[in-house]
């Protein structure tokens, strides 16, 4: 999230696209109900009239799969209207910028395009440069090589006929949301996007998101009260998870995972610092080494030093264009290429998209580590439903954890706020915390290692000493993510003694002086103490529900990122009410002469871009910190499938042609074939779209909800809800028990028939849609009977993160 759950209730218009917050992320809702008594709108675009559709304002249905086609008909509404925030627009995004002569979009297809491989050679979409090195511009935005022009020729094809033929969207709602949102765009207005599943889990999953970050940056809703691009995570603490790289690509606060080719630490800096050659770019993340090199430290302490590269050779690296994801695991295991799986606190038994395969994978492990608060379908794999145990060769060791009450810790919310919480009882029976688990487990194999074994180097070498009286301490790996200086040393005019606590990620350092596991978390626990502990009720002076002093948020306790986009060229903020920052240095004779920020924490203290008598300062700093040239991104190069968002079909689709470009799906789409990934597109046998959901009784698979009895009362059956035309099309009723089949496989479900659903018209033909929560499994109830939906989603993802394409699938419906 680039703002957080309070600062919703500042918004003039929440856009709630692809989930479905009323009923899965109940509290932000509470912002949502608080900005609508101030006057806001709600505006929500579901295939399903949902709880949070009985809330909205405006409500109306989109095909699942579609979400770019809808949205590129706003940007298109957006562009035609010129409704755009232009100041903001031309001085604050990508958008003046002159594209290369290279770049250009044919018949579904970006410049660059690699047939054989199914990738770009993204420097067709380079952009023109100065002599300087700089990008060239038209802050006028006439050009018909920048950004603006090119964003409009894309999106010229977008109109609302077309777009309506391919979501199922009636033409006159496109229009009222269009026009609702886009109002947003004048001065000291904004609008939020509140975003989930619905979104990402698509073959366009992220395009999805860049389309709705487009129109946030041509409104100026990007960095103030009330806006942002907000992703509603399905856990506590999956933003925290994700800063600390979960995910295989990158390392700690989004470092990157090295490649094979980045044969030292010299060659992995180097590739993955930016280099700009704009003297007002901050270009943020030429800071690399730094936290890098710090980073190293951290896991390594002493045996960490500048003659064996701080330990980088020690870590593994993944090589040149070979993903490692959820997927890509999962289809390796299948094949028998990897041995040995640690499933901690999941269950892809019955998470993971075409679970059947998986389920076939775990079968194929020489063993298996599940840790997990009980049992579960993916520890008894091997004895449920269709599986003979006698022909299972994986050895299954189950480590029992405590559940997060009974341990510890911080959490990271959606909104990037860290907070401490407090053990309450004691783990049960012979459980542990996974802080315990990690720290023997480590240990042990740190033992082993010291007499043999395959490069022991980074076993025997990692810093391991984070217990207390025999016990993990969260405290002092707290401490650890947030880094100490390890040497006295002065930093920016400031002496600090070796041992204590780093203050701020601007004080590490790349030479091995400063330590810190996590950059992004520096400024977490410092001398001052535990951050993320405070409590305080305090707001900041603009009273906009910053809350300062209330647990810590990163980067250094920042609340809305890219907060100086929400100031005008001189400073001032454009939403004098809901103001984030502004500036209030003394001017002399028409020029700052002092710097003071006041509000949030600024995204840097720089002066603006220009002095109150309009004349530029040499010294400023463009808004946006992150990117390598400072404006933020409309157009942008670093994706797997294109600069611009396109609107592709799902692998699997009711229609045979993309009505859109020629090119019915992502081309650039990994879709797997072995024998266990069959798929069907537009297959008399499977003419209904899918989707997956949640329901507010359960919770994830199901591990912790299908347990209690009261719950299971509540939702007791997995369910597939469809509108009251399908029924009668198929002589359902509701209540009756059915079989939804997909290519891959069949689930026996009970049929939920109500007016929630309805038919969509696309391209002149009728199309029904239906819904299966995702919660349930074979291990309880205990009958049995109820499996997981994933056994029918597809074995598909989306390029740039590999998320499984579970929300846009084709079935067919038939009685038992």
């Amino acid at each position: 999230m680039t703002n957080h759950w309070i600062d919703i209730k500042n918004s003039d218009c929440i856009l709630i696209m692809g989930s479905n917050a009323a009923e899965n992320h109940p509290i932000s809702f509470k912002y949502v109900t608080e900005a609508q008594k101030n006057g806001a709108k709600l505006i929500s675009v579901d295939p399903r009239f949902t709880r949070t559709s009985s809330k909205a304002d405006i409500y109306t249905a989109l095909r699942s799969g579609t979400d770019i086609a809808f949205l590129g008909g706003m940007i298109k509404y957006i562009l035609d209207n010129k409704l755009y925030q232009e100041e903001y627009v031309a001085n604050y995004t990508n958008a003046p910028f002159l594209v290369g002569k290279k770049f250009d979009f044919k018949n579904g297809l970006f410049a660059g395009f690699d047939s054989k491989n199914k990738k770009y050679d993204k420097s067709a979409w380079s952009f023109q440069m100065d002599e300087h090195g700089i990008p060239k511009m038209d802050r006028s935005l006439k050009d018909s090589r920048c950004v603006l022009q090119l964003l409009k020729k894309h999106f010229s094809r977008y109109n609302m006929k077309r777009v309506s033929e391919i979501t199922g969207t009636p033409e006159a709602d496109l229009k009222e949301i269009y026009k609702t949102y886009s109002a947003t765009g004048a001065k000291g207005k904004a609008a939020t996007i509140m975003y989930a599943m619905g979104w990402t889990q698509h073959t366009v999953g992220t395009q999805n998101i860049r389309t709705m970050a487009i129109i946030q940056l041509l409104l100026g809703n990007m960095g103030v009260a009330g806006g942002g691009v907000n992703a509603l995570r399905g856990e506590s603490n999956v933003q925290g998870s994700t800063d600390h790289c979960l995910l295989w690509h990158i390392w700690p606060g989004y470092l990157k995972t090295p490649r094979a080719s980045n044969v030292s630490l010299e060659a992995y800096n180097k590739k993955w610092t930016p280099a700009s050659k704009d003297p007002k770019s901050a270009n943020w993340w030429q800071n690399y080494p730094k936290y890098s090199v710090s980073m190293l430290k951290s896991f390594f302490g002493d045996k960490a030093d500048k003659e064996n590269a701080f330990g980088y050779d020690w870590l593994p690296k993944v090589d040149d264009g070979k993903a490692y994801s959820w997927l890509d695991l999962f289809d390796e295991m299948y094949n028998e290429k990897i041995k040995g799986f640690f499933a901690w606190g999941m269950n892809p038994a019955c998470s993971g998209s075409n679970v059947g395969k998986v389920r076939e994978a775990l079968g194929k492990l020489d063993w298996m580590v599940n840790v997990n608060l009980f049992d579960n379908e993916t520890g008894s794999f091997w004895k449920g439903p269709g599986v003979d145990p006698t022909k299972v060769d994986t050895e299954v060791f189950f480590l029992p954890a405590c559940a997060s009450v009974e341990k510890e810790g911080s959490i990271t919310n959606s909104g990037r706020w860290m907070q401490w919480r407090y053990q309450g009882p004691k783990p049960l029976g012979n459980s542990r915390s996974d802080g315990d688990i990690i720290m023997e487990l480590g240990a042990k194999l740190k033992a082993l290692y010291k007499s043999g074994g395959k490069f022991p180097e980074p076993i025997v070498n990692l810093k391991w000493d984070y217990l207390t009286d025999g016990e993990y301490d969260p405290h002092k790996v707290a401490k650890e993510i947030n880094g100490y200086f390890l040497n006295d040393v002065t930093v920016k005019g400031k002496n600090f003694k070796k041992g204590t606590l780093v203050p701020s990620f601007a004080y590490l350092q790349a030479d091995g002086t400063t330590s810190s596991g996590n950059w992004l978390y520096c400024n977490s626990y410092t001398e001052k103490g535990n951050m993320a502990a405070r409590r305080s009720q305090k707001d900041a002076p603009n009273k906009i529900g910053l809350y300062p002093e209330f647990s810590w948020c990163w980067p250094v306790n920042r609340r809305i990122i890219y907060n100086r986009a929400s100031v005008d060229l001189k400073g001032q903020p454009w939403d004098k009410e809901h103001w984030v920052v502004k500036f209030e240095g003394k001017a002399k004779d028409g020029k700052y002469v002092s710097k003071k920020w006041v509000g949030d924490v600024p995204d840097g203290g720089w002066y603006p871009l220009q002095n109150p008598d309009g004349s530029t300062r040499g010294d400023a700093k463009h808004p946006f910190i992150m990117r390598k040239h400072g404006h933020g991104q409309i157009f942008g190069p670093g994706r797997a499938d294109g600069p611009f968002p396109e609107h592709y079909e799902p692998l699997e689709c009711p229609i045979e042609k993309n009505l859109m470009n020629a090119q019915r799906m992502n081309p650039t789409a990994p879709v797997y074939d072995t024998k266990a990934d069959a798929h069907a597109t537009c297959d008399a046998r499977f003419p209904f779209v899918a989707t997956t959901y949640r329901v507010s009784e359960h919770w994830q698979t199901g591990l912790m909800t299908r347990t209690q009895p009261w719950l299971l009362e509540l939702q007791p059956q997995v369910f597939v809800e469809m509108s009251e035309e399908l029924a009668k099309l198929k002589g359902i009723e509701n209540g009756e028990r059915v079989k939804v089949e997909s290519a891959r496989a069949g689930l026996e479900c009970t049929a939920i028939v109500t007016p929630r659903f309805k038919p969509f018209k696309i391209a002149g033909n009728t199309i029904h849609q239906v819904g299966i929560p995702w919660h349930y499994g074979w291990r309880w109830p205990e009958d049995g009977k109820e499996e997981s939906a994933n056994l029918l989603t597809p074995p598909t993802g989306d390029p740039n993160t590999r998320i499984p394409e579970t929300k846009a699938f084709m079935v067919n419906v038939s009685k038992i």
